[in-house]
């Protein structure tokens, strides 16, 4: 057993039970939907299903990051019991609680000198960052130390995969990401976005795409492209969506037909309520392991 806490925000979408399962302990950002704040905890505040419907009908959401003061009462409390804490957060490329997270760290390691506090910036979301924290809990398990895990994933965070699309623009539009212009003319045109995480942890479009059986295709030939070991890929492989399990379903048919040495099923997970409050419904997103993101 490890002498030291895993830990991530709940904006790595994975679910409750692969939390506990794989010990790895989570903080909540927030939201609001309609003027009401939420814990953006995996669902139980209120059903993704609910919210995303919710989100269809025209409320709208905002979302707020993990406090320095939540953090501080957070680490605080694994630190007192004479842990260390390897916390990991959301891209610094998407959030800003990297510098929340290392604020706190720094006002705790004036109180706690003996004990280690990384704090390590993913540069992942969604379920890659939830991809990542799996390798870290399998390298854990594994026997690896604290300071090696660090160096580890400063080494070898970025060759976590992560691509997505998009069956409406109605969202990145209003989110500021697509402009009204050529959100009106993709939407006519049936045009789905493709987009990744790239070196910086941004979210970038990188292709746009017709019609959805075709960024269907085109997804799963990014994987091929940018797998380790190409179709002989056989390490993990993560989906989540934002209430389209049927498009997620499509991805995972025609990846487990191009890739039979895959370690396991394809694993689907849920958006959640932080990274869906920007994507909307209708958005699937692949994660695997694979080259280097150098753009």
């Amino acid at each position: 057993m490890s002498n030291f806490i895993l830990s991530c925000c709940s904006t790595a979408d994975l679910d409750q039970e692969v939390f506990k399962s794989r010990d790895i302990n989570f903080i909540c950002f927030h939201f609001q939907l309609d003027g009401k704040d939420y814990p953006d905890d995996l669902g139980k505040s209120i059903p993704f299903k609910d919210f995303y419907n919710k989100m269809s009908e025209g409320l709208m959401t905002q979302t707020s990051q993990v406090t320095i003061g939540e953090y501080l009462e957070y680490f605080e409390g694994f630190l007192k019991e004479g842990k260390d804490v390897f916390h990991v957060t959301l891209s610094s490329g998407l959030s800003g609680t990297l510098n929340s997270a290392t604020i706190a760290r720094d006002q705790l390691k004036e109180k706690y000198p003996e004990r280690k506090l990384y704090v390590i910036d993913s540069l992942a979301a969604s379920s890659g960052y939830g991809l990542l924290m799996y390798k870290l809990a399998d390298l854990r398990d594994g026997g690896m130390s604290i300071d090696d895990l660090y160096q580890w994933t400063i080494d070898h965070r970025l060759e976590c995969q992560h691509w997505f699309f998009s069956t409406t623009l109605k969202y990145f539009v209003r989110g500021g990401r697509i402009s009204k212009v050529s959100g009106a003319i993709g939407n006519a045109l049936n045009i789905c976005p493709l987009m990744n995480v790239d070196y910086q942890g941004k979210l970038v479009v990188r292709s746009k795409v017709r019609g959805k059986n075709g960024v269907i295709k085109a997804i799963v030939e990014k994987m091929a492209e940018l797998a380790a070991n190409g179709t002989d890929y056989n390490g993990d492989c993560f989906i989540s969506n934002s209430d389209c399990l049927d498009d997620a379903q499509a991805v995972v048919d025609l990846i487990e037909k191009k890739f039979p040495n895959m370690k396991g099923k394809v694993k689907i997970f849920s958006i959640g309520t932080t990274i869906g409050s920007h994507t909307g419904p209708g958005t699937v997103a692949l994660f695997f392991w694979g080259k280097q993101r150098i753009d």
